[in-house]
């Protein structure tokens, strides 16, 4: 039976865990402070944040057996909260500028992920440039239409320039 303080912290991580879009289970043994709260700034700013904790207790509060392949050495968990790709991004754009972390596995929508499959989710555009697209895409084929009405007046225009050019 967990004592009081550690049962509380599995609280919490649950709390974070129900609030989350996503999670990304870290390996930060070599990190530097300065190093981890560059991260923390980083995960902030995405919408995302860090927590560190006993591996026994991530595991239990995730659902036992679920993450505990990842569960060894020094772990931290990474919430992403507003946008499920947003703090992923910030992770693995931290991983790969300094190579000081490890990630591990990943957990969205109930489902573990693999570190390829977290590497992956990185590269996806993020949710506000989801919406630019998806509005450049409504919007090109109305700009298209007024292109193709306004080609008659402006021909007409061309044309008749062309005549008085000539005269």
């Amino acid at each position: 039976m967990p004592n009081q303080h550690n049962q509380e912290q599995i609280k919490i991580i649950q709390e974070k865990l129900d609030k989350a879009a996503s999670m990304v289970v870290i390996d930060y043994a070599g990190a530097k402070v300065k190093d981890l709260t560059d991260l923390r700034a980083a995960l902030r700013e995405a919408g995302g944040e860090m927590f560190v904790t006993k591996n026994t207790l991530i595991d239990i509060a995730v659902g036992k057996g679920k993450v505990s392949d990842s569960l060894q050495g020094m772990s931290a968990v990474v919430f992403s909260y507003k946008d499920p790709v947003a703090a992923i991004k910030a992770l693995v754009k931290f991983h790969d500028d300094t190579e000081l972390l490890d990630i591990k596995q990943g957990f969205m929508d109930g489902k573990v992920l693999s570190v390829e499959e977290v590497q992956a989710l990185s590269k996806l555009p993020g949710k506000n440039e989801l919406i630019v697209m998806l509005i450049q895409t409504l919007k090109s084929p109305g700009q298209g239409l007024v292109n193709v009405l306004q080609a008659s007046a402006r021909n007409l225009v061309y044309v008749m320039k062309a005549i008085a050019d000539k005269k």
